[in-house]
């Protein structure tokens, strides 16, 4: 999965390939809402999904919680704990989940040893980057229809990337709390958005599968514009 993740924003060589299949890698099946790092936590290894949904997230003294970001197989939510020492935030499962822990001496051989990979790793913190300016632009200035449609889009061209996701459907395994705590909605303004979407024709929503219904009405009233993905295969 990080090979194909990888893959969706530059190119590997095959020795690159056979340097990550390398990697040791102890593996882990956690349950939903299960931490995987802490917020001051001094961690000593990285975490690489192969299934399942996590998010970035942090909680407030009085109990509100806000997420930072989704993330799907291939993704490692806490590469920056490679070279930032105390986590500033934690990552949980949003699903059951299977991750693999790859230790941080590994990873910094292997980014050594192959500057190819380092920068692909690079430009996928900067890829993250630009998806929180994204996600910052969407709760200042989106309404909550186009905020909801945006983070739609947005995932399923993520997933079609690596395979995960076709005909602009997917299975979206967030509740209504969920979406809410992303786009800071609440509750009630995130179920009378989905209504609307749904009464419009634009998207059917039921037991965790979205299917967009008028992907090119849906991108158009969020003007979303996938460039800031920086994806090497795009969703059409």
């Amino acid at each position: 999965m990080l090979i194909r993740k990888l893959e969706s924003i530059a190119r590997l060589s095959d020795e690159e390939r056979r340097a990550i299949e390398r990697l040791p890698i102890t593996g882990r099946h956690l349950a939903a809402h299960q931490d995987i790092v802490r917020e001051k936590d001094r961690p000593s290894q990285c975490c690489l999904l192969l299934e399942g949904w996590v998010c970035r997230y942090q909680v407030l003294s009085e109990g509100k919680r806000q997420i930072f970001s989704f993330h799907i197989p291939g993704d490692i939510p806490d590469l920056q704990s490679l070279h930032l020492r105390v986590m500033d935030h934690s990552v949980c499962t949003m699903t059951q989940a299977t991750v693999a822990f790859i230790p941080h001496e590994a990873m910094l051989e292997l980014t050594a040893t192959f500057p190819g990979i380092a920068a692909i790793l690079w430009r996928d913190t900067l890829v993250d980057g630009a998806v929180f300016r994204e996600w910052m632009t969407g709760m200042g200035r989106r309404t909550a229809l186009e905020a909801v449609a945006h983070l739609f889009c947005e995932m399923y061209v993520k997933l079609e990337a690596v395979g995960l996701a076709r005909d602009h459907g997917y299975r979206l395994p967030l509740t209504q709390a969920d979406l809410g705590d992303a786009l800071g909605l609440s509750n009630v303004h995130v179920n009378r958005t989905l209504r609307e979407m749904r009464e419009s024709g634009l998207i059917t929503l039921h037991s965790g599968k979205l299917e967009i219904k008028h992907w090119q009405e849906l991108a158009k009233l969020c003007d979303f514009d996938p460039t800031y993905l920086h994806l090497e295969r795009l969703a059409a």
